[in-house]
């Protein structure tokens, strides 16, 4: 591996076929042939994985490494998931086999065994990706036939395996003996692919190479008396071809210098034809032998690169499928403009020509200080320039001379005329002195605060070159909206094109090749190349595709494992300092590709990250580069959700409930204290009927919850869901052009089959058609369903009501009941958290009082009354003498009398809908929902107690745990609550001594069991708790932490027992 000149990496860029994307730049020679090989090191911490995805999208292939100790971690199967979402090749690197031989003694039979069944691991991962695949793509063609019957119906027999025979994907496997996997030990610097040994052997015993490659891996042993490769039979302990000709003499080189055996040390090194130095054999570390032997016999740098080289594709073999999951954002291809698709064909070509068009996509920003820009780097000096210095200096030095003598310079007056023509020229003395020093000094610190940013991209077709003019596309950019929007469409000239929403045009000023920390300035770069553009940062916030036509449509979004859960408020310490606070997070949510920047309704600016280790990294960059102040952080703002559930059948000491005779005590009399106003019906099974303040509308509203599959069903669609909101609102306001898509229809049509699926039974009959909105914000996890008999209206196919003047109302104020159901659902009752799981019925809506005062409004006003006055006394003035048609009098009479003394009549149904669901949920069993952790932790026998004890400390839940074969390790599975998490890691850590570190991702929300309202009434749970019950309620707690953080009422006693306060002086 030779780093070489910058000239001789442009000349490498032009040769597309020998570039391997897989970040430091290196020039490998393998075979006598030059390759570029672009190597991003992604970190593998499971918070960060939001920067494996960018760099996932811009490469071609990616090495998985894997630890030959600990094997498959939870970290592996992430990454191994995000490489199969983005189509990328990948290559297995087994690393840490030295810790096999030293830590854990094995035997070279025992490692075979080990490494055998690490990779049935990977490989059974790898199975499960791709059998989810080709079913999923046999479900996709059935909808398909569906849609356009033509097959007959005899032939459609149900066959769960269809399609996975047929499918070869032996490709796909990692298997030594297809050079996809290389064994290594990276600390004593060796590593090895089979085929390294294949040719050695090949020659020494007289085997064919290829027959080599094909048995040195598996149950396959060695007859040296017939020269001949026969299958295992263990019975008659013969040893693996991998175990005999390769681990032993591994064991024997480790071995020897671990026993210090000074001469079979001296013979391995004689039989391999190495070269020691005389430093490296007398060191007394054995680690410095090893790696002087190892480096030299089995280098790890070949070993990698060679099969980078060999396995993984370029640029130019880039699939027809990838390209298509790149540019379609859940539209086929085929739906696409015809100038759109034709792009897909420049994409597979890579072409460097002019006609080609140039599709960029920048995955991420970073930062770098302005300093380590090249144009900010200070230059060499030319030899005039030094000799100008030399001269500046002997004539300082001469006056200062002088000085000391006491004697004045003659030419004085002309020394002063050189400091005003050239600052540089002399020393300024006195004030003059300081101001220049103050200046000077100033200057770097306003520079030490500039940060520029980088857009870290890939060229995937075209020649980017300097200066020239290129679009940016936003991810909501369509090209099917720009021909709506360009007459001429595609064809129009670039120059004067009206605007076309999420589409900017820029010009590509700084192109940098990205050499590990240092950038090189470039004029071009052609396709297949990874590289930085400058001058981008006002343009692109986190990724965005580049392009010279507007026919291309924006990349899909990049696909994140982790999703961002912890949140803290940040202010400065200093007031005066929060414009730099402002400017600074703005800096950190374009430089991080996962953080989330919010300013709340309370006006506190939020930082959202995916945990504890990201949520630091987010504060040190925030402090140290970015706002450069200090700051303080909140405690974590931990998010909980509201929901009811069904009535339990048992009580708190799981006595049937119903059954036992309540004791009438203090907490029953604070039981019965309603929770209900005056004015509000309540009905046995929950039916809420309220009436408006003006008396002229009354609603009847009940809430259920919904089953957990339907909740889970509304939380994974709500993408689809939104776009639905979109084009019912857009047909609303009249605007007809917005079209809902083939492939979308479809997908709603299959969500509505889904949700039929799972509501059903007597309650939840027609259910499904009468939705008429979902909340909060109109694509959450709560639906509204519309069973009034005077007006329908349904998320599916739009208002439909009786065409009746009475009726007619319906549809004006149907937003405001929408409205208030949205209110209600983003702040329930219990600690103003949004709500999830709640079906809102809306039973009864009933306007007929509404209609009867409009009419005796009307009769009023056609007896020629100038002023009419309303039922609460308000004045509301009409125009006199009017002979208008009667349709815009009733329009304005309309409009008058929606207002009297308690505000407009919408604004009065918004606020009594949200009431009418705030109360329908508080005469329901209440619970709260919390955000829970997977948590994943490896550990040795020995503190599997300690590590259990802090789990069942912090409310942790263990679901599962296994232990490795081979190992002394567990792998536990556990939940636990994100509430409890925070210093979880260390606490572990610290209590097991390092030997158990667990990884925490968020899976779910989960009902917390324990009701927050609950006291003892019946006399078991009065024995049971006592009569305070004060044990600890988990519910209640966060109940009460999330309510004093919001400044709401908390109902607890501050002083328990009052007694006179002793002070330490006798006296008093």
């Amino acid at each position: 591996m030779v780093l070489n000149s910058l000239e001789k990496m442009i000349h490498l860029q032009k040769n597309t076929a020998n570039i391997r994307n897989i970040c430091v730049l290196a020039h490998v020679d393998h075979d006598n042939e030059d390759y570029l090989i672009n190597l991003i090191d992604s970190p593998g911490h499971v918070d960060f994985s939001s920067e494996v995805s960018t760099a996932v999208r811009i490469c071609d292939g990616c090495i998985i490494v894997v630890d030959a100790v600990e094997g498959v971690c939870p970290q592996t199967q992430a990454v191994l998931r995000q490489a199969w979402l983005e189509n990328i090749r990948p290559v297995l690197v087994i690393n840490k086999l030295d810790r096999l031989i030293v830590e854990l003694k094995f035997t070279p039979q025992e490692a075979y065994s080990h490494l055998k069944n690490i990779l049935e691991q990977i490989n059974a991962l790898t199975g499960t990706l791709f059998t989810s695949k080709v079913l999923e793509e046999r479900a996709e063609r059935e909808t398909e036939s569906q849609v356009n019957p033509s097959s007959e119906p005899g032939e459609q027999v149900y066959d769960w395996s269809t399609g996975l025979e047929d499918t070869d994907d032996s490709h796909l496997y990692f298997s030594p003996d297809q050079g996809n996997v290389v064994f290594t030990s990276a600390l004593d610097g060796w590593g090895f692919g089979v085929e390294h040994f294949a040719t050695i052997y090949s020659q020494k015993i007289g085997i064919k190479k290829e027959v080599l490659l094909k048995t040195l891996w598996g149950d396959y042993y060695i007859n040296m008396k017939a020269k001949k490769i026969m299958k295992v039979d263990q019975a008659k302990g013969k040893k693996p071809l991998f175990v005999q000709l390769i681990l032993e003499n591994i064991w024997s080189l480790y071995d020897a210098v671990l026993k210090k055996d000074r001469e079979k040390i001296d013979k391995i090194v004689t039989s391999l034809g190495l070269k020691i130095g005389a430093r490296e054999a007398r060191h007394s570390d054995p680690k410095v032998q090893i790696n002087a032997i190892c480096s030299q016999w089995l280098p790890i740098s070949h070993a990698v690169l060679a099969m980078v080289c060999q396995k993984l594709p370029s640029p130019l073999d880039m699939t027809a499928e990838r390209v298509e999951r790149l540019m379609c954002t859940g539209s086929q291809v085929d739906s696409l403009p015809p100038e759109t698709q034709a792009l897909k064909a420049a994409f597979l070509k890579c072409g460097s020509e002019d006609t080609a068009p140039v599709i960029i996509f920048v995955s991420k920003m970073f930062a770098v200080d302005a300093k380590a820009l090249p144009q900010n780097k200070p230059r060499p000096l030319t030899q005039e320039e030094i000799a100008q210095r030399r001269e500046r200096a002997k004539q300082r030095h001469a006056e200062k001379l002088a000085a000391a003598q006491g004697q004045a310079p003659m030419e004085r007056p002309q020394g002063g005329s050189a400091l005003e023509t050239s600052p540089q020229a002399e020393e300024p003395k006195g004030d003059e002195h300081q101001l220049e020093t103050v200046t000077l000094k100033s200057l770097p610190q306003e520079g030490n605060n500039q940060e520029s940013f980088i857009a870290f991209a890939r060229v995937f077709s075209g020649v980017a070159r300097r200066g020239k003019k290129i679009f940016v596309l936003g991810p909501k950019y369509s090209p099917v909206e720009f021909l709506q929007r360009v007459p001429l469409g595609f064809s129009a000239p670039l120059e004067d094109l009206p605007p076309v929403p999420h589409m900017a045009c820029c010009t590509l000023e700084n192109l940098y090749l990205l050499m590990g920390r240092e950038l090189e300035d470039l004029e071009e770069v052609p396709p297949g190349n990874v590289l930085g553009i400058g001058g981008l940062q006002d343009l692109v916030l986190k990724s965005a595709t580049l392009c010279s036509v507007p026919s291309c449509p924006p990349f899909i979004p990049l696909n994140f494992e982790a999703t961002p859960i912890v949140r803290v408020a940040v202010e400065p310490k200093h007031p005066s300092e929060m414009p730099q606070l402002v400017r600074g997070m703005k800096l950190l949510n374009q430089a991080d590709p996962c953080v989330q920047i919010l300013i709340q309704e309370t006006g506190e600016h939020v930082l959202v990250t995916a945990g504890e280790v990201h949520l630091q990294r987010c504060l040190d960059d925030l402090k140290e580069r970015f706002a450069r102040i200090q700051i303080s952080v909140s405690e974590p703002i931990i998010p909980f959700r509201e929901t009811i559930t069904k009535p339990p059948k048992v009580d708190m000491v799981n006595e049937e409930i119903g059954k036992q005779q309540k004791v009438a005590v203090i907490h029953q009399t604070k039981e019965d204290q309603s929770k209900i106003p005056e004015g509000i019906q309540v009905d046995s099974d929950g039916l809420i009927t309220i009436t408006t303040p003006n008396k002229l509308a009354t609603l009847s509203v009940r809430a259920m919850p919904l089953p957990e599959e339907v909740t889970q069903i509304l939380e994974e669609n709500s993408d689809l869901i939104r776009s639905m909101e979109q084009l019912t609102s857009s047909l609303n306001e009249g605007r007809h052009n917005q079209m809902m898509h083939q492939k979308t229809q479809e997908k709603m049509w299959e969500f509505k089959g889904r949700l039929e699926q799972h509501l059903t039974g007597r309650k939840w009959r027609n259910t499904v058609d009468q939705i008429w909105s979902f909340g909060p914000r109109k694509c959450g996890p709560n639906i509204l369903v519309n069973k009034s008999e005077d007006f329908q209206n349904s998320v599916w196919t739009g208002p439909a009501i009786k065409a009746s003047k009475e009726t007619s109302r319906y549809r004006d104020f149907g937003n405001s009941i929408v409205s208030g159901f949205q209110l209600a659902t983003l702040s329930g009752p219990m600690c103003e958290e949004p709500l999830m799981g709640v079906c809102f019925v809306l039973e009864k809506w009933d306007l007929s009082k509404f209609e009867e005062q409009g009419a005796s409004d009307l009769v009023q006003e056609g007896q020629g009354g100038g002023e009419a006055c309303s039922s609460k006394g308000e004045n509301q003035g009409l125009q006199d003498g009017s002979l208008e048609p009667m349709e815009k009098k009733t329009s304005q009479r309309g409009e008058s009398s929606l207002t009297d003394c308690y505000g407009p009549f919408s604004g009065q149904l918004i606020a009594t809908m949200k009431e009418a669901c705030r109360y329908a949920l508080q005469v329901k069993p209440q619970r709260l929902m919390a955000a829970m952790y997977t948590c994943d932790i490896m550990a040795t026998g020995d503190v599997l107690g300690r590590v259990y004890a802090v789990l069942s400390k912090r409310e942790g839940r263990v679901l599962q745990e296994e232990m490795k074969e081979g190992t002394d390790m567990f792998i536990i599975k556990a939940v636990l609550p994100v509430a409890e998490s925070f210093g979880f890691a260390d606490e572990i850590r610290k209590r097991t001594s390092g030997l158990a570190s667990p990884q925490l991702v968020f899976s779910h929300w989960e009902i917390i069991p324990s009701d927050p309202f609950w006291v003892p009434t019946t006399e078991e749970e009065y024995l049971h708790f006592g009569e305070k019950a004060d044990s600890e309620n988990q519910a209640r707690k966060y109940m009460n932490a999330v309510r004093k953080r919001k400044g709401l009422y908390v109902e607890e006693k501050i002083v328990e027992h009052a007694e006179k306060q002793r002070t330490l002086s006798k006296n008093k």
